[in-house]
């Protein structure tokens, strides 16, 4: 019995160690953008907007999901639809981005790890309020000393600031968004 017990103890962490190999293996890379690259619910090439963009990885989906807001890319994990079988969520890092309108190609960051400035006085590429990424505090302080903003993790961007419409105010609002696609005007009911 000790001799198993003492067996067990020492191929345990190898057994575990391949586990966490075929977890982190299954998680997809970013890709790069491309001009084939179609805003998931605009239905608009990602290139023709400027402001960040994010993509999104589930399980049971063939290919990315792409967005023209990173407010849209969170948008996709909050609304009860769409894919929960999410396996990683990139969106740009605007702290290396050459500039507003071109966000970069592939300057990636993983949403989780990043911190996100709201309320800035910059708009999405769909005109928008707009979710901005950075993986580096000190490039995000930058940005709102210039545009404004305050700075939040992924899990505190407020549900509100990301599903309802810019142009809509109040709990009616709330309401409509989840009729409505992100990034568009929700419809008023009488």
């Amino acid at each position: 019995m000790r001799r198993r017990t003492i067996l067990f103890a020492l191929f345990l962490p190898l057994a575990l160690a391949g586990c966490n190999e075929k977890q982190a293996a299954k998680i997809p890379p970013p890709h790069r953008m491309t001009a084939e690259d179609i805003g998931h619910y605009c239905g608009m090439n990602v290139l023709e907007h400027p402001g960040p963009k994010g993509h999104i990885f589930a399980a049971s989906l063939m290919e990315p999901v792409w967005f023209s807001s990173v407010r849209d890319t969170i948008a996709f994990t909050m609304l009860p639809d769409e894919p929960k079988d999410i396996q990683a969520i990139y969106v740009s890092d605007m702290g290396k981005a050459p500039d507003w309108a071109k966000p970069g190609a592939d300057n990636w960051i993983e949403a989780r790890k990043a911190l996100f400035v709201i309320e800035s006085r910059l708009k999405s590429g769909m005109g928008g309020d707009e979710a901005v990424p950075f993986s580096d505090r000190a490039a995000a302080e930058k940005f709102i000393g210039e545009n404004g903003g305050r700075i939040v993790g992924f899990d505190d961007v407020p549900r509100d600031y990301v599903l309802t419409s810019a142009n809509v105010t109040g709990a009616a609002a709330a309401g409509e968004a989840a009729e409505a696609p992100p990034g568009e005007r929700p419809r008023r009911t009488p």
